[in-house]
């Protein structure tokens, strides 16, 4: 029986085309089994600055216009962000392939890339559905991405003074944050911003969101966990009038005024899970969780 024809759409860190050996390994590997492989545009052009040569891919893609059985991200974190934003709804398995330092969510190392490919085409692999949150500003989805698989941070510009937050869940009122500004997390982003602001760890799948503040005025406000099913609502205030939202780290100006509301997606993000990896194993590893540092 003939092998299963596959597609990729590869995502990748333009700063890390240093690495464009082991990213032509990958490439081979595809080609070899004869997928269809489909390169981001800039990164394209990336690599074939550094490969000084052409080579024979499916075809280019911008944003989010592909469509094909599973994506790449190559880099860290941030390039998987980006791949899953663009994803979308799509529900495109992604794998994470890790050229950067932590590597959480991208946590498929380059020597065991083969491996997990080879996994993939004999169908031995596992999803894990991670919930996604998005953003509407007076009840429209902003026009840059909006949904966000780690966190939604409400933030002070640049060097303005705090901003206030009125908060309320499902219609009731909690409290006014005054802070630098606020920490909406998955349990995808719990081990992200929200945790260097002070927020919980949360395993994935607990159906539970945070929020954290950041560098609050009053030391009687603490990180809060509430249902994922809940709706946030927000009304900040500022001294410029303006303020930041941050959805994955991708930031636009809004002004004050405005009020915000912060709801699970319809859609989740499929990631696939290495073999024999999970997310206690992965917090040992990567954060050196429950070490003993007067042992090291």
């Amino acid at each position: 029986m003939a092998e299963k024809k596959l597609s990729f759409a590869i995502f990748g860190n333009t700063s890390k085309a240093f690495n464009t050996p082991q990213i032509v390994e990958i490439l081979d590997y595809l080609k070899a089994r004869e997928a269809d492989i489909y390169i981001e545009q800039n990164f394209y052009h990336v690599l074939l600055k550094e490969l000084k040569k052409d080579f024979s891919i499916a075809g280019l893609f911008e944003g989010g216009n592909f469509d094909v059985d599973y994506v790449i991200s190559l880099g860290g974190d941030g390039t998987f962000l980006r791949a899953a934003g663009r994803v979308g709804a799509k529900q495109i398995p992604i794998i994470g392939v890790n050229m950067g330092r932590l590597g959480f969510l991208a946590n498929v190392t380059l020597e065991a890339v083969r491996d997990v490919l080879d996994n993939v085409y004999d169908g031995k692999f596992e999803i894990e559905e991670r919930a996604v949150i998005q953003l509407e500003a007076d009840g429209v989805t902003l026009e840059n991405c909006p949904f966000a698989l780690n966190d939604i941070a409400i933030l002070k510009r640049d060097n303005a003074a705090m901003i206030s937050i009125k908060t309320s869940v499902n219609g009731k009122y909690l409290v006014t944050y005054l802070a630098d500004g606020l920490v909406i997390s998955t349990p995808t982003g719990s081990t992200a911003y929200s945790l260097s602001v002070g927020g919980p760890i949360i395993v994935p799948q607990s159906g539970i969101l945070s929020m954290t503040p950041v560098a609050p005025h009053s030391l009687n406000i603490r990180p809060i966990v509430i249902s994922d099913e809940a709706e946030i609502k927000l009304e900040v205030q500022s001294r410029s009038h303006n303020f930041l939202a941050a959805v994955d780290g991708r930031s636009e100006k809004l002004s004050e005024g405005v009020t915000l509301k912060i709801t699970k997606a319809r859609h989740t993000v499929h990631i696939v899970r290495v073999e024999g990896q999970q997310f206690f194993s992965t917090l040992r590893e990567k954060l050196m969780w429950g070490v003993d540092t007067r042992q090291i």
